[in-house]
């Protein structure tokens, strides 16, 4: 199976979607990158998802990992799916 999509975390609230872009499109072409927002503040959580247009891109952005981003040291590794595929969090009412 073919792996291309990546978790980024630990990053600084800050850290906007043109600059995660921009650190991680060396590496090769982004097909998609969805960073995580808050619903009720609307701010970002701290991290994303990067979905690059091969495997040979996302294996090498690993590097990434510990990098200091804004004081802190990324998290980078391949995504994995949650068990069930449902959604996480507490159930509506």
């Amino acid at each position: 199976m073919q792996q291309n999509k990546l978790y980024v975390g630990n990053f600084p609230y800050t850290v906007t979607e043109a600059q995660l872009r921009d650190i991680f499109s060396a590496y090769g072409e982004i097909e998609d990158l969805a960073m995580i927002m808050d619903r009720e503040t609307g701010r970002p959580k701290g991290f994303a998802f990067i979905t690059f247009a091969t495997q040979q891109a996302a294996e090498k952005a690993l590097e990434q990992n510990g990098k200091d981003v804004g004081g802190r040291a990324l998290k980078v590794n391949m995504a994995t799916e949650k068990p069930g595929g449902g959604r996480g969090g507490r159930p509506r009412r």
